[in-house]
């Protein structure tokens, strides 16, 4: 059984610039729950409390949203993001009293530690609770192997792997799945970007090496250049003979008739999404760093692969201001 876990609704905020609007949310929540989707994540793009001026500000407020989406879906199970750091436990609070059912604890990969709070406090809420690796790439398979057994040590249900930069080959995929899986008991999922073009193959690497949770959006929609486009995805398993337990037909429709008219730009892979996967930068700060670029009048590719080079992660969005304006100075 592979489970699909749809992030539209929280990776695609980076998309929109965390635009969603209430008839929105509920309309692509209840085209998820007809389609049998059977895990929907909902947050600001960086998690719960992530809208703030360092990250961008949502249109709406995302305990009303994250209220709306709950109010029509009666199956599949509602998970929310946290960041350490970014969320709280009484913002987790709120979520669980505004309908959530489960909590994926987001950190970088080497900073497993951070989450052991978090993820004991939605266990004792017994909320549905995920490890969730971020930029997994940044770190060799067996130190992500050592930080999953952490995050199952304070109580996972599983660990999700996130190439959050779109930056592995395939068979890198299938190297920290294994090296994971090989580490612990519960079973390990993964979540890809489409910055090289790699991310639906990626997702099937992941699946042949045994990952059974696959993070996917409708219509690739997230940042960067987007995530595992969901209704392609599900295709390819269906083609495979996995059971997912997804209605196709209507996963599709879902992604025609309601994803695609709200999209602000086709996902596409363009100069500077492509730079994210080439230099190994996470997708989120794209549309942050092409505002930089116009700001300061630089090369938006040029800002990218210094923060490559810097090797800066997801929370250190302020220092694409601070590498654009160095580089203005210096043309």
């Amino acid at each position: 059984m592979i489970n699909i876990v749809d992030t539209t609704l929280r990776d695609g905020s980076h998309s929109v610039s965390h635009s969603f609007t209430k008839d929105q949310v509920i309309a692509i929540a209840k085209g998820l729950e007809e389609a049998s989707v059977p895990f929907i994540e909902f947050s600001h793009g960086d998690g719960i409390a992530g809208s703030t001026f360092n990250y961008g500000f949502s249109l709406v407020n995302e305990m009303e949203l994250l209220k709306a989406a709950s109010s029509v879906i009666k199956n599949s199970k509602l998970l929310v993001l946290l960041l350490p750091g970014i969320g709280t436990i009484e913002t987790l609070k709120e979520a669980v009293d505004n309908g959530a059912t489960g909590l994926r604890v987001a950190t970088h990969v080497t900073e497993a530690d951070i989450s052991h709070q978090h993820i004991d406090a939605a266990k004792k809420m017994n909320l549905f609770t995920v490890g969730f690796l971020m930029m997994v790439h940044m770190a060799p398979p067996s130190i992500a192997a050592e930080q999953a057994k952490l995050m199952e040590s304070y109580g996972a249900d599983y660990i999700n792997l996130a190439d959050s930069a779109g930056y592995l080959l395939p068979d890198q995929v299938k190297e920290y799945v294994n090296a994971v899986k090989e580490a612990v008991k519960v079973p390990v999922g993964f979540h890809c970007h489409n910055n090289l073009g790699l991310a639906v193959a990626n997702s099937l690497a992941a699946v042949e090496a045994g990952a059974t949770f696959i993070d996917v959006t409708m219509r690739g929609l997230g940042a960067g250049a987007g995530n595992t486009q969901a209704e392609v995805f599900a295709a390819i398993m269906n083609r495979l003979n996995y059971e997912t337990g997804i209605d196709f037909y209507k996963y599709m429709d879902a992604a025609e008739n309601i994803i695609e008219p709200i999209m602000k730009r086709p996902q596409v892979i363009r100069n500077a999404s492509l730079m994210l996967g080439y230099a190994g930068v996470y997708s989120s700060f794209l549309l942050h760093t092409y505002r930089a670029a116009e700001k300061f009048n630089v090369d938006p590719r040029d800002i990218l692969s210094e923060l490559g080079k810097r090797r800066m992660v997801g929370g250190q969005e302020d220092m694409i201001i601070d590498v654009a304006y160095n580089l203005s100075k210096s043309k």
